[in-house]
């Protein structure tokens, strides 16, 4: 099966719900598993709030900025583009540090990166600053198994 989507929303924490629903229902022709389905929710989940809160923290402008989600299935491979225009990350190898933060204020754990690196088969992250972050995930779906002994 070969399917692409592309969505584009504000930067507004409300909007983080929608992705990960919308990302979920253009994966099921695949009758991906419900493990397959909640990792890929919070891969994107972990990256739209990234997004969101990092890329436009301290937004200045009349509109919130936007995040573009673009989702793209070959054959069973999920490919994930999210992306934003914001702040961008001066040092993304530091960013991606599991615990390393730059909104502590907000309580935020750090571990944004390490979920989707988890949960995802590939994961690449660029960024420059002032000029935005794109995260693009892989994942393989039908690759989980079930031995006799746990049926």
């Amino acid at each position: 099966m070969n399917n692409e989507m592309k969505l584009e929303f504000d930067a507004v924490s409300e909007n983080e719900g929608f992705a990960r629903v919308a990302v979920a229902a253009f994966i099921t022709p695949l009758d991906p598993t419900l493990e397959e389905v909640a990792d890929i929710k919070t891969a994107v989940s972990e990256a739209v709030t990234n997004a969101i809160i990092h890329g436009y923290a301290g937004w200045s402008g009349d509109e919130p900025g936007k995040v573009e989600v673009r989702c793209c299935l070959r054959g069973d491979v999920l490919h994930i583009e999210i992306e934003d225009k914001g702040r961008g990350i001066a040092d993304v190898e530091q960013a991606m540090e599991p615990l390393f933060t730059t909104r502590p204020d907000m309580d935020r754990s750090g571990m944004g990166f390490a979920f989707m690196e988890a949960f995802m088969d590939d994961l690449d992250v660029t960024s420059e600053p002032g000029r935005g972050t794109l995260v693009k995930m892989e994942k393989k779906l039908g690759t989980l198994s079930w031995s006799e002994d746990e049926e």
